[in-house]
């Protein structure tokens, strides 16, 4: 990826990427898309519950030359969430773009994901989104309309082989909410889309592959599964994300955009 801003896609625009931090060394979708953001001309504020994670993407973006300011705080606290749209206001003047991606997930099927981890799941998969979209979009409508991105996951539309029930479905009713939203607000100059990333190759992916006695083994078992025979990296899942928060999607709301190397051609064969 260049380390020079592009042609300005979003230039001027004021974007508060939910996320916007990393687990660790590398590019994750997040982190990938804020800096993006701001190479494009953008303004960001960083939302992330890590002051370290957040922080670090600002000075990535600064050493750039780009504007960029920190957030730090819990996004399952619908005031906190609320404060993170706020704090936007105040830096920027307002909000055009609300990226939205955060997520955790618990290993289990319906019988064996307690009540609580299902709660928990629930909680920043969905419940986050719902509070920090209830108080972005007022402020996206009085500033005459703007772009709503959440990042969902292919297993939220394909069964892999491991159960992740509370993961899958909780990402499958974020694709719902984004579809909710722009239907609701499509009159209003608000548009709503979803990046459904496939296999990528994340800090957030690499923490678990680790756990494997063979990390690079796992790594490239997860790349033969892509019909384009190579994981995604973040900077894929930012691209997608960058399109459908530009004018360039102008006309384009309430759809999930895949961004998977071909696996979804798969259907039930894809292994997330």
């Amino acid at each position: 990826m260049s380390e020079t801003r592009q042609t300005g896609r979003v230039a001027g625009k004021r974007v508060l990427v939910v996320g916007g931090g990393s687990v660790g060394p590398g590019w994750g979708n997040g982190k990938a898309a804020a800096v993006l953001y701001a190479r494009e001309g953008a303004k960001v504020l960083v939302v992330d519950r890590s002051d370290a994670a957040a922080k670090a993407t600002v000075e990535l973006i600064r050493d750039e030359g780009g504007t960029a300011a920190a957030f730090i705080g819990d996004m399952t606290d619908p005031e906190v969430a609320k404060a993170s749209v706020t704090s936007a206001v105040n830096a920027f003047g307002g909000l055009d773009i609300l990226h939205f991606n955060i997520g955790i997930s618990t290993r289990g099927g319906i019988a064996d994901t307690t009540l609580e981890d299902w709660r928990k799941v629930f909680a920043v998969n969905l419940d986050a989104a719902f509070h920090v979209t209830r108080a972005a979009l007022p402020v996206l409508e009085q500033d005459g309309g703007g772009a709503i991105v959440y990042i969902t996951t292919l297993a939220a539309h394909l069964n892999g082989p491991y159960a992740y029930v509370g993961y899958e479905t909780s990402k499958a009713a974020l694709s719902r909410l984004s579809r909710s939203v722009a239907a609701e607000y499509a009159a209003r100059g608000v548009r709503s889309n979803t990046v459904v990333p496939g296999m990528i190759d994340t800090p957030h992916v690499q923490a678990h592959v680790a756990t494997s006695t063979d990390g690079a083994a796992v790594a490239q078992a997860r790349a033969a599964q892509v019909p384009m025979k190579r994981q995604g990296t973040g900077w894929d899942v930012a691209e997608a994300a960058l399109f459908l928060a530009s004018d360039a999607a102008g006309f384009i709301t309430g759809v999930d955009l895949h961004v998977d190397g071909g696996m979804s051609i798969l259907m039930g064969n894809a292994a997330i």
